[in-house]
């Protein structure tokens, strides 16, 4: 069975900043355009999708731009890793396939994910 492969994150976490900005959105941005609302008159659901696009387009982009600049300012959704464990995964990773006959030293092998006895064991199986 192959390991579970995991990303490690250099720099922001745009999928973090993606969902982080669609809640603060929906918790902030919602009740600021319903209260906007509030100063306006719209007569039809033509008028009420525009008003809510006009309003709502600005908001989703400030809070973006905010939670963009605020995750790279405090490494903030980097998946917890820190300056305490950024190297954790790779260093626990060098003997646990003792059999795949990588050597401890080669990091060409440890870091990329791919093992060159593994291709050479496929192309084996084909012949």
């Amino acid at each position: 069975m192959q390991p579970v492969e995991r990303a490690e994150y250099e720099g922001v976490d745009y999928a973090w900043v993606m969902q982080t900005t669609f809640v603060v959105t929906i918790l902030v941005g919602a009740p600021a355009a319903a209260l906007l609302s509030t100063l306006v008159t719209l007569d039809s659901w033509g008028a009420r999708a525009a008003f809510a696009v006009r309003v709502g387009a600005p908001i989703w982009f400030i809070t973006a731009v905010a939670v963009a600049l605020y995750a790279k300012r405090a490494e903030a959704g980097d998946g917890g890793a820190g300056s305490d464990g950024g190297g954790e995964p790779d260093e626990s990773d060098d003997g646990a396939g003792g059999d795949d006959g990588v050597d401890a030293d080669d990091g060409a092998d440890a870091d990329d994910g791919v093992d060159a006895d593994d291709t050479d064991d496929e192309a084996e199986k084909g012949d």
